[in-house]
């Protein structure tokens, strides 16, 4: 409520308080601990007393008639200041009461407690007074206290120094942490803690940022008393006095090496595969990423290649996982050793690994080339033998290559294309590389309506047994070899070579090959009641992964007993992939089933490897010439050795040799006269459905 103007009082009262407002205004001027200004809504200064005079350094003749804002408002505060004044006349009422750093007029700040009030007289305009307190000497106390709590209390290594950086005092956590005493930190220089892992600039900024901020913190690589190297977090915070210089500097150190440690430890597990020490696949798509913008800036070529271990999950189900990983392991190695330092190799999971490399020019042929020669070495390298318990593994790999640098190109099409050429690189034959064309996708498709044909085709009795005699010198039929073929409802008969391949690949030749075996036992056991045919031997081939398996020898006398199929017309045909791994099992096996009179032949003999060191220890019945070398064998000196060398051999370790895919009759003479006596071939017969063949048995 507004106070009546004097003069409108009577003349007792109005005496009375003149002299009241005299004495106010006196009390008001000499309130020493209190600077009280007036201001107006424009902020202009209407009263000045003594005390705001000592301590904003304006004499009231100086600061009457000039404006709030320029006198003692920072120019950071003009704004927020402004609008305070505003509002307050606006509302006629103070804002609530603060601490503030207002300007001196030489310069420096004040800080100051401050209060305010609007005062409005009938007839005058409504000033504002404000009553600031002094707070200079309770902030440089509670700054002091500030420092000494904050260093000395904590748990956290603490050090001050002067303004000059000269360590002056230092606590107990500090010394924990260092190893450094207090006797032996004070008057030095936190140099003292220096690792010497950052550069000059790194200081540099760390000055200029508590010269202009007041505070500076990151991640330091420091260096305790013995030696050891630490990561710090390391926290600075300039001191300033009452005039705001610095006066003092107060270091945080905390000791994060265990998260430094920890987070590394995250890192690996995110971003790197955990047996080989790799990339994995998440790191190697960020790379590649990186890698395609790269290549699309500069204007380089870069070529990506997808690496899968050639039958690696034989291996695994034959002599274990942990064999198998370390294959992998050393696999990884010999990429690495391999490599130029700017290309990355990353294992993109199971045994498929891929290499990026970069930089290989901007001619994208000159490119291809180079990455040919870098993957032709690769493969060169990754087939030589391994190591392994108890043994030396020989594998190989399938690759596809893909180059990168194009304007569409994307990380995930990329890794989809060397993919696609490296599944046309197993299709080829395997141990070999094919680059990615356009026609790669069409096939894969194919292939993956395929499997989901074949695997309804077994589950639906779609396959057949064909049979392809085998006859003596005399050209009498001894025997067959069972064949399978797939009789399928849209494309009619599928052979082998259409789908054995995917079915090894897929799992899908256990179920594929134990049905070829108890049919082929169904077939001798009928057979065995007919006398022109009961002589009759029954060849049936026999898969590394199927061979490989715990149970395998079992399972074949389960079939033998369930089909009444006698065990000596029986007899199961190898190959020499099946010794590459586990040789003392595969023997131990064929030593149980043919304890049971069950015959073995080792299958193309003499296109493998590691096979003559156990030659003379499995309990083989026959060897079978490889027809490759047969239809070569009078035209090619080195297969006619071949064949002579496999015949010799076979003669000295007392068994049978069988020459496959004889079609004429020079052939079969030259191998006759070489000392063969069995045969299987189109000069004999082709693969005949059961009733076809069994008329060419009773015809003979």
């Amino acid at each position: 409520m507004s106070s009546p103007p004097i003069s409108s009082l009577p003349q007792g009262v109005a005496a009375a308080s003149e002299i009241a407002e005299l004495r106010f205004e006196q009390l008001f001027e000499d309130a020493a601990a209190m600077s009280i200004q007036g201001y107006l809504a424009d902020g202009t200064v209407v009263y000045w007393n003594r005390a705001s005079e000592n301590i904003y350094g304006y004499s009231a003749a100086e600061a009457m008639g000039g404006n709030l804002l320029d006198l003692i408002i920072p120019d950071e505060l003009r704004t927020r200041v402004a609008g305070a004044v505003r509002w307050m006349f606006e509302n006629e009422q103070g804002i609530p009461p603060s601490r503030m750093n207002l300007r001196h007029k030489q310069g420096h700040l004040v800080p100051v407690y401050s209060s305010h009030t609007v005062v409005s007289i009938d007839g005058q305009a409504p000033v504002m007074f404000c009553m600031d307190t002094d707070m200079s000497v309770l902030a440089k106390a509670e700054e002091e206290l500030r420092i000494a709590a904050t260093a000395f209390d904590s748990q956290q290594g603490m050090l001050i120094t002067d303004r000059l950086g000269v360590i002056l005092r230092v606590n107990p956590s500090f010394t924990m942490t260092t190893g450094y005493t207090e006797a032996e930190a004070v008057g030095q220089s936190p140099r003292l803690l220096s690792s010497d892992r950052h550069p000059s600039e790194f200081w540099s900024a760390m000055w200029q940022s508590l010269h202009t901020v007041g505070s500076w913190q990151a991640e330091v690589w420091n260096k305790r008393k013995n030696g050891e190297i630490y990561a710090d977090w390391v926290i600075i915070n300039a001191v300033r006095d009452a005039q705001g210089e610095v006066t003092h500097f107060v270091g945080t150190l905390t000791d994060i090496s265990q998260r430094k440690e920890a987070e590394g430890k995250i890192i690996r597990l995110a971003f790197y595969d955990a047996l080989t020490n790799l990339p994995n696949r998440r790191l190697m798509q960020d790379r590649l990423h990186q890698a395609i913008s790269a290549s699309q800036r500069n204007g380089s070529c870069g070529a990506l290649l997808c690496l899968d271990i050639d039958n690696f999950k034989i291996l695994n189900d034959s002599v274990g996982h942990d064999i198998g990983d370390l294959l992998l392991q050393k696999v990884a190695q010999r990429l690495t050793e391999n490599m130029r330092d700017c290309d990355t190799v990353a294992r993109f999971g199971g045994d498929t690994f891929l290499v990026m490399l970069e930089d290989l020019g901007a001619d994208p042929v000159l490119a291809a080339a180079k990455a040919e020669l870098i993957a032709q070495k690769l493969l060169k390298v990754l087939r030589q033998p391994y190591p392994l318990p108890d043994q030396d593994y020989q594998g190989t790999v399938s690759m596809g290559i893909t180059l990168l640098g194009a304007p569409e190109d994307s990380a995930e099409t990329l890794i989809k294309r060397v993919e696609l050429a490296m599944y046309q690189a197993k299709a080829a034959g395997r141990n070999t590389l094919r680059f990615f064309d356009s026609q790669m996708q069409a096939v894969v498709s194919a292939r993956a309506t395929l499997e989901i044909s074949l695997r309804a085709a077994i589950a639906q009795e779609q396959l057949l047994l064909y049979y392809q005699a085998q006859v003596d010198q005399d050209g009498q039929v001894i025997g067959s070899e069972a064949l399978v073929r797939w009789q399928d409802p849209r494309r009619g008969l599928v052979q082998p070579g259409e789908f054995i391949p995917l079915a090894e690949e897929t799992g899908l030749i256990l179920p594929l090959g134990l049905w070829v075996l108890e049919t082929a036992c169904h077939q001798l056991a009928q057979w065995a009641g007919q006398a022109e045919l009961a002589h009759l031997t029954l060849a049936v081939n026999v898969s590394a992964l199927q061979f490989h398996q715990d149970d395998f020898a079992e399972q074949v006398l389960a079939v033998l007993e369930r089909t009444g199929a006698k065990a000596e017309r029986l007899k199961l045909e190898l190959t020499e992939s099946l010794l590459v791994s586990n040789v003392e099992g595969v023997i131990a096996k064929m030593k149980l089933l043919k304890a049971s009179g069950v015959g073995f032949a080792l299958d193309d003999f003499g296109t493998g490897y590691s096979s003559l060191s156990y030659l003379k220890r499995l309990p083989l019945d026959q060897l079978k010439i490889d027809l490759g070398f047969v239809q070569n064998v009078l035209v090619d000196a080195d297969d006619a050795a071949i064949a002579k060398m496999i015949i010799a051999l076979a003669d000295s370790l007392g068994l049978e040799v069988i020459a496959e895919g004889v079609e004429t009759g020079a052939q079969l003479e030259y191998l006759a006269g070489l000392g063969c006596r069995h045969f299987q071939g189109y000069l004999f017969s082709q693969a005949l459905p059961i009733q076809s063949f069994e008329a060419l048995v009773r015809s003979n």
